[in-house]
């Protein structure tokens, strides 16, 4: 990006000096002269100087633009959480599959860990055709200048077409970092993606306006096309042991790469033995649990199941529980087979993150409560009074009384 004076044009009117919020114009001579040091590339001057034209803003074309169609291929990035690999990204392995077969091209995975070898292979297994495993001790953690430095370089090298990751803590916290490094058009907290195979656009549907409508995003300039994906909206990658394919391992030397940040200790929440976004069963409540006291009635239910405990906003805002088990717009995406919502008014932003369950009940004084409109079965009644007798029966029924 750059910012021009046309010498022949202007007429030293000023009025570029008072549209420019960053004080970068000064008239010398009776010419604007812009300190673009200063300047931000707003275009505040260039709109207040269209009668002359004198001020111009030119965007250099960068690789990404120029050079689109050497992009091919669909590449995802594998999540790994101490060892193991994050369910998002078998999930993203399976959407990532049916892309590149749409393409006719390549599944690529990216898998940054330590010692993870095996499970390197294994991705193959899963749908991909080669893997990029970037191994080192500096790699066992995830860090965001290190993961999003082999990213970048990944992607410079590799140049995929389309790159896909988890909207995770992980995702969120460096894929848009990768995106910035390399001029990538980014989606963020997608529930459906389509390509268009003709022009070879990805298509990247996520919910907008609080989830009351569903915008459709496209990137037909940048390269790669980026998204994250919402966990437990996609079907995950099935495991075929007789698939071939490559594992293309690099080796990262200790302290290679620059790190602002350093891991001191991780401290794992220990109240709940199950995560939400893996569970088959979520029960959840919200502010008509009445006070924290009463989230035992979803413990005691949840534990009969042998499912996780969620809640709403609501309760999480009032300190009731951890954020950890927030279910919403502004928390978790859920989809368990069963969801139970207990004393939850059901707004659209926790609609946003539970809605795609295969059942849902809800529990409910208020006969009018959003929550009916998409349950499956609706209680109307206290959940206080509710829940124990559901506990009850379900020890019963499972033998478990």
């Amino acid at each position: 990006m750059g910012i021009k004076v046309d010498l022949e044009k202007c007429i030293g009117c000023s009025l570029c000096v008072k549209a420019c919020a960053q004080d970068a114009i000064e008239i010398v001579e009776k010419k604007a002269v812009i300190d673009e040091a200063k300047c931000n590339l707003c275009a505040a001057c260039v709109e207040a100087c269209k009668k002359y034209g004198a001020i111009t803003i030119t965007k250099e074309e960068d690789a990404s633009q120029s050079d689109a169609a050497s992009f091919k291929h669909v590449a995802v990035f594998i999540e790994q959480r101490e060892g193991s690999i994050a369910g998002v990204s078998y999930e993203m392995l399976g959407e990532g599959r049916k892309l590149a077969d749409k393409l006719g091209e390549q599944l690529i995975a990216l898998l940054i860990g330590h010692n993870l070898h095996d499970s390197a292979k294994e991705l193959v297994q899963y749908g991909a055709d080669k893997v990029y495993y970037y191994n080192g001790s500096d790699c066992e953690a995830f860090r965001d200048d290190t993961y999003g430095t082999i990213a970048a370089n990944f992607i410079n090298d590799v140049k995929p077409s389309i790159f896909l990751g988890g909207a995770t803590a992980v995702g969120r916290s460096f894929i848009p970092k990768i995106a910035a490094k390399v001029y990538g058009g980014l989606t963020a907290d997608c529930t459906k993606l389509e390509v268009d195979p003709d022009k070879n656009i990805l298509l990247g549907t996520r919910p907008a306006f609080g989830g009351n409508l569903m915008a459709t995003i496209i990137c037909p300039n940048h390269r790669p096309q980026m998204a994250t994906v919402r966990h437990k909206v996609m079907q995950a990658a099935q495991k075929d042991e007789s698939r071939q394919g490559e594992v293309i391992v690099q080796d990262v030397a200790e302290n290679s790469i620059p790190e602002r940040t350093k891991i001191v200790d991780i401290v794992k929440e220990v109240e709940s033995t199950i995560n939400i976004t893996e569970a088959d069963i979520v029960v959840s409540g919200g502010r008509g649990m009445q006070n924290p006291d009463n989230f035992k009635l979803l413990r005691e239910l949840a534990e009969v199941l042998g499912g996780a405990v969620g809640s709403s906003r609501a309760a999480v805002d009032s300190g009731w529980i951890p954020y950890s088990h927030q279910v919403g717009q502004t928390g978790k995406t859920v989809c368990p087979k069963l969801y139970i919502a207990c004393g939850i008014s059901g707004s659209v932003q926790h609609q946003a993150g539970m809605q795609s369950a295969e059942y849902i009940i809800a529990i409910n004084k208020d006969p009018d409560a959003d929550i009916f409109q998409i349950a499956n079965l609706g209680i109307v009644g206290d959940a206080l009074q509710v829940l124990p007798q559901l506990t009850k029966a379900f020890k019963q029924a499972l033998g478990k009384a």
